[in-house]
């Protein structure tokens, strides 16, 4: 498998990605399963902000969470992401937005390209 997305690729698309999930349960009316599907997505688009701006790469604003660190709790969001609509009973497009979402999250993580040592 070709690993394309690198640690720049990937900091370029963290800010986005947490700012879409804060708005998109606004946007798309999550909740119908349980307010559980409305907020889920939103404390994790706040986490996923705050952990941007902590880890260490160039757009990192404190850099104090190590890349690897960051690449982990992806990995367990978007598992979580894809277990929670079976766990929790979400429907419809609560159900559909978080398989979609976890679904996006691990392609990305999986396609990491490994970063050279010098």
């Amino acid at each position: 498998m070709m690993k394309f997305v690198t640690k720049r690729i990937h900091a370029f698309l963290d800010y986005p990605v947490a700012i879409a999930l804060m708005a998109l349960p606004f946007v798309l009316g999550l909740g119908g399963s349980g307010p559980l599907a409305f907020y889920l997505s939103l404390a994790t688009g706040v986490a996923a902000f705050i952990l941007t701006v902590l880890t260490d790469h160039h757009l990192g604003v404190f850099r104090v969470v190590p890349y690897k660190v960051h690449l982990m709790v992806d990995f367990l969001v978007a598992t979580v992401f894809i277990i929670a609509p079976f766990v929790l009973s979400f429907e419809g497009i609560d159900k559909f937005y978080y398989l979609i979402n976890g679904i996006a999250v691990l392609v990305v993580v999986s396609l990491h390209k490994p970063e050279m040592s010098v």
